[in-house]
């Protein structure tokens, strides 16, 4: 690990005040320590954000809200989040191990950077890390990797459980800097690699996630989270769905969609929720939509099997919210 300076802001205000090159905050540190070990990450400014007022789990006339700073398994565990909007509290629970969701902030699992071997290994080229330098996963081992929106510079799949159930949930970032607070929506913050692969989220120099704000939605009771891994316990997805649904009788009425583990960023299947709304809610009519779900697939040399295995994830998704009356 490379020298680096410290320091503790007492408020938000100070916490970006002094946008500077090589910054990085610190939140539970479950992704940004381990990638400064690994020498990936090299700041020359770390800070410790902890001690800013940035928590709390309440609704509010925007929705549901929640600090960034609110540690994974204290919103999971959340009597207000289980109730309404379960397919949260299922992806939080989905993800990593116990001890690194007693440690890590929501607002950190929607910046936590790609899982890709080649990312984490200085010794091989990464566009992601060392732009310009090459792809070697488009050639490579790339089972665990994109069919959806990848480029010629990068293949790496976003690795947030969580980002994939708020994106299907139309939920907003709220962002702090000097120039003052913006919302963005979390479908727009998480970018596409194209050219630029270093540059994963909308986020300006010195800007700080401050909350997530899920709108109010009352039927995302009625809501899941399918994950598909290798083995149950501290595994990224293969494949993942998130899905909630809105029934008039035995008619779904309206959808929202998205999976995991098959994108570069959390991605919503707009055109599976309009295939399923106006059908009966029955598995013919999960079977059909999910074939929506592969349009565009870019498939590699060892996850040719993706396709498939999300539409399959999709189907089941759907039929277990049938035990949900």
């Amino acid at each position: 690990m490379r020298e680096f300076r410290f320091e503790r802001p007492g408020t938000v205000a100070d916490a970006v005040r002094r946008p500077a090159p090589g910054t990085a905050f610190l939140a539970g540190g479950t992704t940004l320590v381990d990638l400064m070990k690994l020498e990936v990450m090299t700041p020359a400014r770390v800070l410790d954000i902890n001690r800013l007022p940035l928590r709390g789990i309440d609704q509010t006339r925007d929705g549901l809200r929640i600090g960034a700073l609110e540690r994974m398994r204290d919103v999971a565990a959340h009597d207000l989040v289980r109730r309404r909007y379960p397919m949260l509290a299922q992806a939080l629970e989905a993800s990593a191990s116990g001890q690194l969701r007693n440690m890590a902030s929501i607002g950190g699992n929607l910046l936590q950077r790609t899982r890709c071997g080649y990312f984490r290994d200085v010794s091989v080229p990464c566009n992601k890390r060392a732009p310009g330098s090459g792809c070697p996963a488009i050639e490579g081992e790339n089972r665990m990797h994109a069919v959806l929106g990848a480029s010629d510079a990068c293949v790496a799949t976003h690795p947030s459980d969580l980002a994939v159930a708020l994106v299907a949930l139309d939920a907003t970032v709220r962002l702090r800097s000097r120039a003052g607070t913006r919302d963005v929506a979390l479908r727009d913050f998480h970018l596409l690699p194209g050219t630029t692969p270093e540059r994963e989220h909308d986020l300006r120099p010195g800007e700080l996630v401050t909350d997530v704000i899920v709108p109010d939605l009352g039927w995302a009771s009625r809501s899941v989270y399918v994950k598909i891994r290798d083995r149950q316990s501290y595994e990224f997805a293969l494949a993942s769905a998130a899905v909630a649904v809105r029934r008039d009788g035995d008619t779904i009425a309206e959808a929202r969609v998205a999976v995991g583990g098959m994108g570069t960023r959390p991605w919503r299947l707009p055109a599976v929720e309009a295939a399923l709304a106006g059908r009966p809610a029955a598995e013919a009519s999960y079977t059909a939509a999910a074939e929506h779900a592969t349009d565009g697939v870019r498939p590699l040399r060892h996850n040719a099997f993706k396709p498939a295995l999300m539409r399959r994830t999709l189907v089941r998704a759907l039929l277990e919210l049938e035990r949900i009356r």
